[in-house]
């Protein structure tokens, strides 16, 4: 029973890693609206090595269409607006020679539908690594089972995987659905 629960541990290890890295994956998508994690991503130069660019500057939101970047350091504006403008982000950088500041476009029709569909791509790949969990469990079961396992105790397990897939697949139905909202909502 022992091994049982610690097959099931560990899926839900690996499905619970599924929902984080799929929150993840869509904070970096642009939904309209101001939102400092589009820019988790960015790296700059700093004095030779490459940092995070919140290590270099403070970000704010003012309002739901601009980020601030406010560089602690005057050398840095430079890099940190050729390192945005090398980005996939698509926005150009104003700076002021005290702050850069980012003027976050509405989407239009077109660009919402490939956001919708790049979430969904994210969510789907969700999917499949709660769906390889539950597979390694039953895996694992049925190779416990012939070296002599109760076979009721592993069809229980089996039954309780695919709980524990059932929950974590609506969860992610639920984050997709969310973040689509998010996206088509003008």
């Amino acid at each position: 029973m022992d091994d049982v629960k610690t097959y099931l541990n560990t899926a839900e290890e690996k499905m619970t890693m599924a929902i984080e890295f799929l929150d993840e994956a869509l904070a970096h998508i642009r939904a309209g609206k101001a939102n400092p994690r589009i820019l988790d991503g960015i790296r700059v130069d700093y004095y030779g090595s490459q940092a995070p660019l919140s290590n270099v500057a403070n970000i704010s939101v003012p309002d739901a269409r601009t980020i601030v970047i406010t560089p602690w350091e005057k050398s840095m504006f430079k890099v940190i607006e050729k390192a945005i403008l090398d980005s996939e982000l698509g926005i150009t950088p104003e700076n002021n020679g005290e702050i850069i500041r980012l003027s976050i476009p509405p989407l239009t029709e077109e660009r919402r539908k490939a956001l919708v569909k790049q979430s969904k791509q994210e969510a789907e790949n969700a999917k499949v690594s709660v769906r390889n969990a539950r597979r390694d469990v039953i895996d694992a079961l049925k190779k416990a089972q012939k070296e002599g396992m109760a076979e009721d105790v592993a069809k229980d397990g089996e039954a309780s995987a695919q709980k524990l897939h059932d929950k974590y697949m609506k969860k992610i139905d639920d984050i997709f659905a969310e973040k689509e909202k998010e996206i088509l909502t003008v």
